[in-house]
């Protein structure tokens, strides 16, 4: 259940091998949840950290009139909520999207694990660097893209960050979200997104069908979004 993860820390740097068995060695408990269950909830204490092995997942928050603004989606290889190790109450909700395998890790296995090999310690602490990353980058997205450019730049973050860890194929990948979660995602109303999503096909970029995302002209699609991976930190540098 945790190769997942092992696969994603070896994008950013070398482990050697008691190191990755010492990460598939962690006790888990599985855990299975349907798609609009609430993985964790806003201000619950959390004894745990939440692996998601399979599915999309999204953190959100919503407001006073139900409206909700999703702010990160999860995807296989994260950890929902790794920062709940030290925060341990968390300031906002996190639902499945699709249906999802979770591995609960509780928080007292993995304090052990990064008091008795820093290097881990260093790599999951950037785990939550680059979530804190992922969150600036949609900031600015929701406060100064236009919608076409939004959309193009979720696209290529989710085609790299699933690249990362073998699930996307080499145009596209599965992408479970309806309209209305997508609306939720970027900040628009459905209608608009069904508008967006109209433009991107006609203009022959890009087609959402059935849950699969093709994407028909990358290099116009990295354009439009103004897409630069740098803040996922995907490459090898040591920590």
């Amino acid at each position: 259940m945790l190769d997942v993860l092992a696969r994603k820390l070896e994008c950013r740097d070398d482990i050697s091998g008691a190191q990755r068995d010492a990460i598939l060695g962690l006790p888990v408990e599985l855990r299975r949840v349907r798609p609009g269950d609430l993985i964790v909830r806003e201000g619950e204490r959390q004894t745990d950290s939440l692996l998601l092995v399979s599915g999309f997942a999204g953190r959100f928050a919503l407001l006073s009139n139900g409206r909700r603004q999703f702010t990160e989606l999860g995807l296989p290889g994260d950890f929902m909520d790794l920062h709940s190790l030290v925060m341990k109450r968390l300031d906002h909700s996190v639902m499945a999207i699709s249906e999802c395998d979770l591995a609960a890790v509780p928080h007292v296995a993995l304090r052990q694990l990064m008091a008795e090999d820093p290097h881990l310690g260093r790599l999951f602490w950037l785990e939550t660097v680059v979530g804190a990353a992922i969150h600036r980058m949609w900031l600015v997205g929701l406060g100064r893209r236009d919608a076409q450019a939004r959309m193009a730049h979720l696209f290529c973050e989710t085609q790299v960050r699933l690249e990362a860890v073998g699930l996307a194929e080499e145009h596209g990948f599965n992408f479970p979200l309806n309209q209305a979660e997508l609306a939720d995602v970027l900040g628009l109303s459905s209608v608009h997104v069904n508008r967006t999503l109209m433009a991107l096909r006609a203009a022959g970029i890009l087609d959402w069908r059935e849950g699969q995302v093709t994407l028909n002209d990358w290099t116009r699609l990295v354009r439009l979004a103004e897409f630069d991976p740098l803040y996922l930190r995907l490459w090898k540098e040591p920590v």
